[in-house]
């Protein structure tokens, strides 16, 4: 009978309900397994012992954030003067750009010259590009380009200083916002033997090309480092030894009266400029272990900030021998 055959391979009916399938009892033999781990978790992988070396590093750098910054972008200096002063005052030009058919006069010539002897390339192109790489600056169908800069991190500075086995005299700027001051400070800074410039990331000059140009090549001899947190910075330098003495024309000490403390002026010491027009902020006035006055002879209230930053720094290269 169809169905109840008893030959081999037959199918025989039956009353029993059919085996369970893959939604039955055996439904847990089906489940898949669990998740395979990454690499990075399988402590015999490469991986692991990568992130682990990452981690380590990571640790030890603590919070100090990125050894170096980079400014955003390249800058371009356009004009004869300005790249002719730019050359002569060694600015890290990467190349000097020339529309084709500009006029040759002393300036153009001269910029041939001290680009051949400076290893700088030069490039000719049409106007209208010159037009559109400057941003339609007033080139006078000359233009250089110079490099984003790369700032060092403010820890940098005591490293420096701890190479050279001397006392660390750092310059930190609070506010200043006018690249020449910046450029005339780093000048005097390297001067005068500090070991750096700390400048804001934010409301401050930067290392452009006239801060580049006042400089007149002292930016390439020392460094100048960014610090995201004045303040801040100004308490990791304390708490790494430093003195910090902030300038203002109401100090409770004079320049005279601090070159005068060996051990104060010959020890670790951070000097604090304020902004040309406001000087200290209030954070960064009440986190100077003392405000130091510049006295003056006449009724002049203030001094530019590179003015006093040098005068200041003269002093302490004095006390100090």
């Amino acid at each position: 009978m169809p169905g109840n055959s008893s030959r081999r391979g037959a199918i025989r009916k039956t009353s029993k309900k059919p085996a369970a399938g893959s939604g039955g009892r055996v439904k847990r033999g089906l489940e898949g397994k669990k998740a395979t781990p990454r690499a990075e978790d399988r402590v015999y992988h490469k991986a692991h012992k990568a992130k682990q070396a990452k981690e380590s590093a990571a640790k030890k750098a603590g919070s100090r954030g990125p050894r170096r910054r980079t400014s955003s972008e390249a800058e371009w200096i356009a004009g004869r003067n300005p790249v002719v002063e730019a050359l002569r005052e060694r600015v890290p030009i990467t190349s000097v750009y020339v529309a084709e058919g500009a006029e040759r006069d002393g300036r153009l010539r001269e910029t041939f010259k001290l680009a051949a002897e400076l290893g700088v390339g030069l490039l000719e192109v049409s106007r209208g590009e010159l037009d559109r790489l400057t941003n339609g600056a007033v080139h006078q169908g000359l233009a250089a380009k110079i490099p984003a800069y790369e700032y060092a991190h403010p820890e940098d500075l005591l490293e420096a200083a701890a190479e050279k086995r001397e006392a660390p005299l750092v310059v930190v700027l609070d506010g200043v916002t006018d690249p020449r001051n910046l450029g005339a400070i780093v000048r005097s800074a390297a001067g005068f033997g500090a070991h750096g410039v700390v400048i804001p990331e934010r409301r401050s000059a930067s290392m452009t090309a006239s801060a580049w140009k006042t400089s007149a090549g002292a930016a390439a001899r020392i460094p100048v480092a960014q610090a995201g947190n004045l303040t801040r910075q100004l308490k990791a330098y304390q708490d790494a030894g430093c003195f910090v003495v902030g300038l203002a024309a109401d100090g409770d000490l004079t320049l005279p009266d601090l070159a005068a403390d060996a051990d104060l002026v010959g020890g670790p010491l951070v000097v604090v400029v304020g902004s040309e027009g406001d000087g200290l902020s209030r954070l960064v006035s009440e986190t100077c272990d003392h405000l130091v006055s510049i006295p003056m002879a006449s009724g002049l209230e203030s001094l530019n900030a590179g003015v006093a930053a040098s005068v200041a720094l003269y002093a302490i290269s004095q006390a100090r021998g």
